[in-house]
């Protein structure tokens, strides 16, 4: 039988690693930026080319491509630091919840990623699925693109 204690330190595990994985996701994303913003300055000649002159237009542009995602890991970033992830028994920002047999954080969008040999992902409030199963408890059932679900699990 699992323990509060237990279910907490599972929860923390998980959101410690959603965290480190938005951190690493802004970490590539600043790094790629800043590369392709110090390509696109020019040097201190007085005269350049025009391939120096394209090259660093072509740089510059591809840092404005990563400007975007720079801003929307930050604000992910914001969004985990400030939703409540104690404990849950209903389906709600800052829950762990599994159905279908798949693990899901109900905070921000994520890619896949594993704890303690689990594998989760994070889902935005806003998401369809969400928005289908806000507030059920486990074993309550709930239908998504015509296919019934049961929560199996709520951390």
């Amino acid at each position: 039988m699992t323990t509060e204690t237990d279910r907490a330190a599972r929860k923390k595990a998980i959101i410690d690693r959603l965290m480190s994985l938005e951190a690493q996701e802004l970490a590539t994303a600043q790094a790629h930026y800043d590369a392709y913003l110090k390509d696109a300055q020019l040097d201190d000649r007085e005269v350049h080319d025009k391939d120096d002159i394209v090259a660093s237009r072509e740089n510059a542009d591809l840092a404005a491509a990563f400007d975007a995602p720079v801003h929307a890991h930050h604000a992910k970033i914001d969004v985990i630091e400030n939703t409540d992830f104690s404990l849950a028994d209903t389906v709600q920002p800052g829950a762990v919840i599994k159905f279908n047999n798949r693990r899901f954080v109900v905070c921000v969008s994520t890619t896949r990623f594993d704890v303690d040999g689990r594998t989760y992902m994070g889902i935005s409030t806003q998401s369809p699925i969400y928005l289908a199963m806000i507030g059920l408890q486990q074993g309550d059932v709930f239908t998504h693109n015509g296919v019934e679900f049961e929560v199996q699990e709520i951390l």
